[in-house]
C-alpha cells in the first residue's frame, strides 16, 4: 500500500470538485491516496486533470492534434513499463475505450506481435525511448522516421511531450508514494530500516 510522508485529504474534506476525482481513483484502482496527497496543491491536481489530459491528452485544446487512440497507446505501454498499478489500472480501463483491442493489451510487451501495425510499433518503439528505464532514451532518425510514416512534426512533439510529462509525473508518484507498484517497478522502496 502507498505510505506517504504527506498525510492524503480524506475524501469528505476535498473541494467538492475533486471529489469525483477520488471516487473515479477508488472504483477504477480500488486506491485514491494521489488524489488525496495532490489534493494539499488543488490547483496543480486541476491542471493535471483538467489542461493536461482534458486539453493536451484529449484533445479539447485545438492544437492537439495526435489521435486520443495513439495518445492511449502510449500511455498504457509507458505504465505497464514502470509498473505503477493506479495507472495500470485505470489506463487499461482508458485504453480499451479508446479502441485498444484486449489482445493489445495483452501483447504490450511484444512490439513484434501480429496485433500490431507499423504506426502503433512506431508509437511503442517511442515509449521505450521515453520510459523511465532507458538513460539514453533518443529520438534516432530511423525512429523518427517511422513516426514521420504516421505523424506530422507537430504531432511527433505533441507524443513526446505527453510521454515526457507522463514519464515525470511517474517519478513524482513513486518519488511521494502515493501509489501501489507492481514488482516491474524500477524504483523500489527504501528498506524501512533505512527511513
Amino acid at each position: 500500500m502507498p505510505n506517504p510522508s504527506i498525510t492524503p485529504i480524506p475524501r469528505d474534506a476535498l473541494p467538492a470538485d475533486l471529489q469525483p476525482l477520488h471516487d473515479t481513483g477508488v472504483e477504477r484502482t480500488g486506491d485514491a491516496t494521489i488524489i488525496g496527497v495532490m489534493a494539499h496543491q488543488p490547483d496543480i491536481l486541476r491542471w493535471y486533470f483538467g489542461e493536461f489530459y482534458d486539453g493536451l491528452f484529449y484533445n479539447k485544446h485545438p492544437g492537439m492534434t495526435v489521435d486520443v487512440r495513439s495518445k492511449e497507446l502510449l500511455r498504457l505501454k509507458l505504465s505497464k513499463q514502470h509498473g505503477c498499478q493506479f495507472c495500470n489500472r485505470f489506463n487499461t480501463v482508458e485504453a480499451l475505450a479508446a479502441g485498444i483491442t484486449q489482445a493489445q493489451v495483452d501483447a504490450i510487451y511484444d512490439p513484434e506481435s501480429p496485433v500490431w501495425d507499423a504506426k502503433d510499433r512506431a508509437v511503442i518503439a517511442l515509449a521505450e525511448e521515453m520510459m523511465l528505464q532507458n538513460m539514453e532514451g533518443h529520438l534516432s532518425p530511423a525512429l523518427h522516421a517511422r513516426l514521420w510514416a504516421h505523424y506530422s512534426e507537430a504531432q511527433i512533439i505533441e507524443l513526446g511531450f505527453i510521454a515526457a510529462v507522463l514519464t515525470g509525473v511517474a517519478k513524482w508518484i513513486f518519488t511521494f508514494d502515493m501509489v501501489n507498484r507492481e514488482e516491474i517497478c524500477p524504483i523500489q522502496r527504501p528498506a524501512l530500516a533505512a527511513e
